[in-house]
């Protein structure tokens, strides 16, 4: 159980774990490039270890302290065939960029995870990898797991993803780059940029024009030092803590930056918040930044369209701030919350309200009547670690007790959340 009780104020200087994202990519194209890959600030969340592990039985020697990880790259096709299925954990991350890679090996896998996964959409990437030529299947008709892959002989097309989605593009992309010709994938919107960025940092060439991003096969990835920066979706929780605790300010240092994922500061400056980018520069094509956030008072917005790829995981948290915002906050175009780890429009609707909090389920959404006040409460993570992360936030500004049920599934994106938040609240 976690216990948080309201807090007085939020104060100190902190940095969040690194980025769960890049930490991912970086093991994969270590693995893939020639040569070694030194990855400092890694995220030695459950998630990654899932994919360390998974590199592992397929033959790649990676070593990992804590946040130091470095991995023996063999090339593209330097993995081995695995004796033994490979566990993915409840990383959705894992387990659909790697059905891109798995596709272009000459040999067999099959990869599954935990019921988490058993339960999330993978037709969405199955679909244009058999376009290019990979035998997939799994249960109905590849649309769950566990996926069994026979890859190679790939050929490049041109695909037209309905979602914006990172894992969809981050897929194809991968699977192009060993497939003839030239693969794109366009977008309806832009998602989150990182697999082409790394690329480009490993000797990648990668062609965008506007929504379209390209790749041509036979590419090789070079080893190199990556530095990951801290995770912007974790920061958000602290952004979120200081903007409803009268009084907070914090500087969150070495956060990530990219544009296709700093939704989160768009809407907390036009909620009203005092959000400030320090120390801007770019590191392995990511751009990186220290936060000053001090408590502000908010209002209610609309937040959809193009923006919701950019904060779709910060949604949760988001909504906690809406409770303390002055007016209504409604939040649309969101249904990609509906195959997250939970349905996370219902979840974030049910935990919340038990706070005392005012919402309302749409089909792609939620609205939030603020300002509420809001009384501590009994709550499930249900398995989810951001939303457990989110009612942990709303706990301190509850009055009272809030105790948090299955936290242990924060450490899937945020060891030492909780040391964390107690570190830096005052109670009240």
């Amino acid at each position: 159980m976690l216990r948080v009780r309201q807090a007085k104020t939020i104060q100190g200087t902190v940095r969040v774990p690194g980025d769960k994202s890049i930490s991912h990519r970086a093991v994969m194209f270590g693995s893939l490039a020639e040569g070694t890959t030194t990855i400092e600030g890694f995220l030695p969340g459950a998630d990654c270890l899932s994919t360390i592990s998974c590199f592992r039985r397929m033959g790649i020697e990676i070593e990992q302290a804590g946040d130091k990880v470095t991995v023996h790259g063999k090339g593209w096709f330097g993995l081995t065939e695995p004796s033994e299925r490979l566990d993915v954990g409840n990383s959705g991350t894992t387990i659909r960029l790697m059905a891109g890679i798995m596709s272009t090996q000459p040999f067999h896998v099959v990869m599954e995870g935990d019921e988490s996964i058993a339960k999330r959409p993978m037709r969405r990437v199955i679909g244009p990898l058999r376009q290019m030529g990979a035998k997939i299947d799994g249960r109905k008709d590849g649309e769950f797991t566990p996926l069994a892959i026979r890859g190679g002989d790939l050929q490049g097309i041109a695909y037209p993803s309905p979602v914006a989605s990172a894992q969809v593009k981050s897929a194809v992309l991968l699977a192009g780059l060993q497939a003839k010709g030239v693969t794109s994938v366009m977008e309806p919107h832009l998602s989150r940029d990182h697999t082409e960025r790394m690329l480009q940092a490993f000797g990648v060439q990668v062609v965008r024009d506007g929504l379209t991003v390209s790749v041509e096969g036979g590419q090789t990835l070079r080893g190199r030092a990556i530095q990951v920066p801290g995770d912007i979706s974790s920061a958000a929780f602290l952004i979120a803590a200081v903007m409803i605790v009268s009084g907070s300010s914090l500087l969150i240092e070495n956060v990530g930056v990219n544009p296709s994922r700093t939704g989160i500061i768009d809407v907390v400056k036009a909620m009203g918040g005092d959000l400030e980018l320090l120390n801007e520069r770019v590191v392995n094509e990511e751009p990186i930044a220290d936060l000053l956030v001090k408590h502000s008072p908010l209002h209610g917005i609309e937040i959809a369209g193009d923006i919701i790829p950019r904060l779709i995981d910060e949604i949760p948290v988001i909504a906690v701030m809406a409770t303390q915002a002055k007016g209504r906050t409604v939040i649309r175009d969101a249904e990609e919350l509906k195959v997250k780890e939970t349905d996370r429009i219902a979840t974030v609707v049910s935990q919340l309200s038990r706070f005392g909090a005012h919402l309302t389920p749409t089909d792609d959404g939620m609205i939030i009547e603020g300002e509420t006040a809001l009384t501590g409460a009994s709550i499930d993570s249900l398995g989810d670690h951001r939303i457990g992360m989110a009612m942990a936030i709303a706990g301190l500004c509850a009055t009272g007790e809030t105790v948090i049920a299955n936290e242990v599934a924060i450490n899937v994106s945020f060891p030492g959340f909780a040391e964390l938040l107690e570190r830096i609240s005052q109670e009240g």
